[in-house]
Formats: C-alpha cells, sequence, structure tokens
C-alpha cells in the first residue's frame, strides 16, 4: 500500500501571511486616514472659532457704521435747517434795511419839504 500524500502547508502558509500583510496595509492606511481625520477636525474648530470671531468684529463694525450713518443724516439734516434758518434771516434782514431805508429817505424829504 501507498502511504498518503501529506497536505502542502506551505501554499497554504503563503496565503495566510499574504492576507495578514494586506491587513497590516489595510491597518496603516486606517491610521494614517484616523489622524488625517482627527487633523482635519482640528482645523475645523478652529476655523468655526475664528469664523465666530470675525462674525462678532463685523457685528460690531456694522452696528457703529450704521450709527455714523444715523448721525450723518441728523447732523446734515440740523444743517439744511440751519442754512434754511440763515436764508430766512438774511431775507428778513435785506426786507427790513430796505424798509428802513426807505422811511430814512422819507423822512429826510419831509425834513427837507420843512426847511425850506
Amino acid at each position: 500500500m501507498r502511504p498518503l500524500p501529506r497536505p502542502q502547508p506551505v501554499p497554504r502558509a503563503a496565503g495566510i501571511e499574504e492576507l495578514c500583510q494586506k491587513r497590516e496595509e489595510l491597518c496603516r492606511q486606517i491610521q494614517q486616514e484616523e489622524e488625517e481625520k482627527q487633523r482635519l477636525q482640528n482645523e475645523v474648530r478652529q476655523l468655526t472659532e475664528k469664523l465666530a470671531r470675525v462674525n462678532e468684529n463685523l457685528a460690531r463694525k456694522i452696528a457703529s457704521r450704521n450709527e455714523f450713518d444715523r448721525t450723518i443724516a441728523e447732523t446734515e439734516a440740523a444743517y439744511l435747517k440751519i442754512l434754511e434758518s440763515s436764508q430766512t434771516l438774511l431775507s428778513v434782514l435785506k426786507r427790513e434795511a430796505g424798509n428802513l431805508t426807505k422811511a430814512t429817505a422819507s423822512e429826510q424829504k419831509s425834513s427837507a419839504g420843512k426847511d425850506s
């Protein structure tokens, strides 16, 4: 009788070894991607904080600009009222000066007529 053939462990072991190597490579890739994920999450957190600070500063500056706009508008309106009032005052002054000039001229004519 002939002896039974032995199983060949070498090819089988090589197959297992190959699977183990593929698994190790996959583990390295997973580790690298987890590190990249952590780095990106930190960047996102930092950028989110920075964005919040920029938004706060922007809101304060916009509020200040709006206050400037309001103050400028009120000041311009007041200036226009003052200008209008000064024009009215100037017109009244000219009219009254004209009236006084006429009155003075009339009085001088009256006085001159009496003196003759």
